[in-house]
């Protein structure tokens, strides 16, 4: 059985965009002793993260990185290291990342507008939407265990051995028809992480709303947001992002782990070779404003704002300490339930994580495989939440 139960439409009057309608810090204290108490928690939230983060991004390390702080009021740039080592050029607030799977709470929020619309439902099964999917297995899944890594779906570009070539879509089409699971898989029972799942979902949504995935994220997610510096490009023939020139000037060289440059600058990956397939570019600071609307810091149109919060919900409960929501995972620890998504491929690695209840949150976006960004989940986030709640004690 399936653990979702589809929301009903939700009727909300239309408003004007606003500008951003940013929170206090610290709720009860007023005037100059308030200013004073915000201004010293603000440079505890700084030393915060920047002693954690200063290790992890030393000279020794290639590439650099580059992190936004979101709390309350207030929002924190944080920059180390080069977007590019051989011109020797810095990460910026503004730097272009390859973002990886971070593009997946994009795509789960175009599902929680189009749910709460009333333009699909979670409980819809795919054929509903893709006739041409008649296979057995996945015929019986639905949009919403798509969303949320239920399906059961591990196809061949999920895990290694990784696949030498790539597929057209008449191929991906004939994959998934094919699909059979392990013994004990279904649809709805357990979770497993499937990036095929996520690019099946682009073409439930492409198919439904009649435009291709970047034209529905800008007119329903990043117009609306302001969040101008961040897409989802083609790829040319030598996978490399098809952006303009000063785009391109600002978008990162991707580096191993261990160093080695992978890739162009401006680079894209992707078993897939069908338009919309590869990562979006964006920076920490658009990604800001996308944790801000995240987590209530922002005046936006309320469907975007119930479909942000509705993503974040846990539907899946994995064990005692870990849940899956939409696209977004819950991590329950001592004090604080934080919600967050990392994200990477050889040469680039990301994170955002939120802490809901506090208000706060935090973007990492590094041009190196492999980074250490278990730090942000489990050491920055838990203490700047553990400080605010002080603070506003």
């Amino acid at each position: 059985m399936s653990p979702f139960v589809a929301p009903r439409p939700v009727s909300i009057s239309r408003r004007a965009l606003a500008k951003a309608a940013l929170l206090p810090l610290a709720v009860g204290l007023a005037g100059p002793r308030r200013a004073s108490a915000d201004s010293d928690m603000i440079a505890q939230m700084r030393d915060i993260v920047a002693s954690e983060l200063a290790p992890t991004a030393s000279p020794d390390h290639a590439g650099g990185l580059a992190a936004a702080l979101y709390a309350g009021r207030h929002v924190e740039f944080f920059g180390y290291g080069f977007a590019d080592d051989a011109a020797k050029r810095p990460v910026t607030p503004d730097t272009l990342f390859n973002l990886a799977s971070l593009r997946k709470p994009f795509e789960a929020t175009l599902v929680a507008i189009g749910a709460l619309r009333g333009e699909l439902r979670l409980d819809d099964r795919l054929p509903k939407h893709l006739p041409e999917l008649t296979g057995d297995y996945i015929r019986r899944v639905t949009v919403g265990e798509l969303v949320t890594h239920t399906s059961g779906l591990l196809l061949q570009t999920d895990h290694p051995p990784w696949p030498n070539e790539q597929y057209n879509r008449e191929q991906f089409i004939a994959m998934l028809n094919a699909f059979a699971p392990a013994p004990g898989v279904a649809p709805g029972r357990q979770r497993v992480y499937t990036h095929a799942g996520y690019v099946l979902l682009q073409l439930v949504l492409e198919r439904r709303y009649g435009m291709p995935i970047a034209t529905l994220l800008e007119q329903r997610i990043l117009g609306p947001l302001g969040m101008t510096a961040t897409c989802v490009p083609e790829r040319g023939e030598d996978n490399r992002a098809i952006m303009d020139a000063a785009s391109m000037q600002r978008a990162v060289q991707g580096y191993s782990d261990q160093g080695m440059a992978i890739g162009p600058i401006g680079d894209q990956q992707s078993y897939f070779d069908f338009s919309g397939t590869g990562q979006m570019f964006s920076s920490v600071r658009n990604l800001a404003s996308f944790v801000a609307a995240c987590v209530g810091g922002r005046a936006i149109d309320p469907h975007l704002r119930e479909a942000l919060r509705m993503t974040q919900r846990e539907c899946f409960r994995i064990d005692e300490k870990f849940g899956q929501g939409m696209a977004w995972e819950t991590v329950r620890l001592p004090g604080i339930t934080v919600v967050d998504k990392p994200g990477g491929l050889n040469n680039a690695s990301g994170y955002i994580g939120l802490v809901p209840a506090r208000r706060i949150g935090i973007v990492l976006l590094a041009n190196r495989g492999e980074y250490p960004h278990e730090i942000a989940r489990y050491r920055i986030l838990p203490a700047l939440a553990h400080l605010v709640a002080s603070h506003g004690d």
